[in-house]
């Protein structure tokens, strides 16, 4: 850690600081900008006070100015929040492209934009899913719609799965979306999951709180409903909703437990014309087996609703049991409890994210590792012995 950000994080005043290493604060002012290297002296100070969270090399990798944007580059993401702010479509879309990109350089970029967030509370963040068919982004586009008619500003990150060959969105969910694309109060944006489990895209969080700066007040996350994206979802948003077919009778349709324990609203979609009689047989069904497995409606688990996305019959029935979730939620102080947890799940999950990256990247460079790859591919060792001599290699690294 450098020792700026080490004096930040501790809140210790530069001039606190450099009495207690015995330099001026002149001094101490230019080991923090580069221009001077401290020497053995006082780095010794400096490392004994910090209990060794600043070291030598947090000064020598400094002066290389890794992480650093120029003047100019800074200006320019600071022009870019400010844009966001006022709610500039082109600027958010812009913003998000680079969140999403893999490039260092953005990284560095969207980094900067996203450690000068205000961080936005008053907004609602709602999970969807469910099977491919069940009319996710009809639904979001009929709820969507009505509370742009109530002046909400919504937003919708639609996760896409990516093409194989480009890492670009296949289905397009803003082309079937056709009037909340259009309006005014809406923004929506299609993002290629990019292999990521369930199709929870790897940036959806920072692209979360990205709508949020824009003062989205309600913000949608749709996922594919495919593979194991429910947990991933839950742990993003404030509220839940799980979307699913009429059944015929015969069975219940992704009656999983684990789908139950993370709903907080089951909703039977496409109820209309000839499947209404089977949607309310379906609700029924549901809630007996809610009753059944010892989780009660509205206490201790999901309610159960029906609706036609199409005519937006039951919509607003919807959105009132959503309201009264989160009222209920803030009342017994769990809503707030749920956002930190969520912070420090987030920060973990970054710092393995970052740990993945160097580590893969010096691994990638070791020439023994690549012989070891190759001892493998010719089955000369197994692969649990390259495991063993791949980790040897890295706490000699570390």
């Amino acid at each position: 850690m450098n020792l700026k950000d080490y004096l930040i994080l501790k809140k210790i005043s530069q001039i606190t600081f450099a009495n207690s290493i015995d330099v001026s604060p002149i001094s101490l002012a230019r080991y923090l900008n580069g221009v001077r290297f401290p020497d053995k002296k006082i780095l010794s100070k400096i490392i004994k006070y910090t209990n060794g969270v600043v070291s030598a090399d947090d000064f020598l990798f400094s002066q290389k100015k890794i992480d650093k944007l120029t003047n100019t580059e800074e200006k320019e993401i600071l022009h870019m929040l400010k844009k966001i702010r006022n709610g500039s479509k082109k600027y958010i879309g812009k913003a998000i492209t680079m969140i999403e990109s893999s490039l260092e350089k953005d990284r560095i970029l969207s980094e900067f934009l996203i450690d000068n967030f205000n961080y936005n509370k008053k907004s609602l963040r709602i999970g969807i899913t469910g099977v491919p068919g069940v009319g996710k982004s009809t639904f979001i586009e009929s709820l969507g719609v009505s509370l742009t008619k109530q002046n909400k500003k919504v937003a919708v990150l639609a996760v896409d799965p990516s093409s194989q060959k480009t890492g670009g969105s296949i289905l397009g969910d803003k082309t079937r979306m056709e009037k909340l694309s259009i309006n005014r109060k809406a923004f929506i944006r299609p993002s290629p999951s990019q292999g990521q489990l369930g199709g929870v895209a790897k940036k959806t969080r920072e692209s979360i709180l990205c709508l949020e700066e824009a003062g989205f007040n309600i913000i949608f996350v749709e996922t594919m409903g495919v593979g194991q994206s429910e947990t991933l979802v839950n742990d993003m948003v404030d509220i839940f909703l799980v979307l699913l077919l009429p059944s015929g009778g015969d069975e219940l349709q992704g009656i999983k437990k684990g789908l139950i324990e993370m709903a907080d609203l089951l909703i039977i979609n496409k109820a209309d014309n000839d499947l209404l009689n089977a949607a309310k047989k379906t609700v029924k069904d549901y809630q007996n087996a809610l009753e059944i497995s010892g989780r009660k409606a509205h206490d201790y688990g999901p309610s159960v609703f029906s609706c036609s996305s199409i005519s937006s019959t039951g919509i607003d029935k919807i959105w009132d049991s959503v309201k009264k979730f989160i009222q209920k939620a803030k009342k017994e102080k769990k809503f707030e409890k749920k956002r930190v947890e969520q912070k420090i799940k987030w920060l973990w999950e970054s710092v393995g994210l970052k740990t993945d990256e160097i580590i893969n990247s010096r691994l990638k460079k070791n020439n023994l590792v690549h012989i070891i790859e190759n001892k493998i591919k010719n089955q000369e060792i197994s692969f649990y012995y390259g495991s063993r001599l791949i980790f040897e290699i890295l706490k000699k690294i570390y």
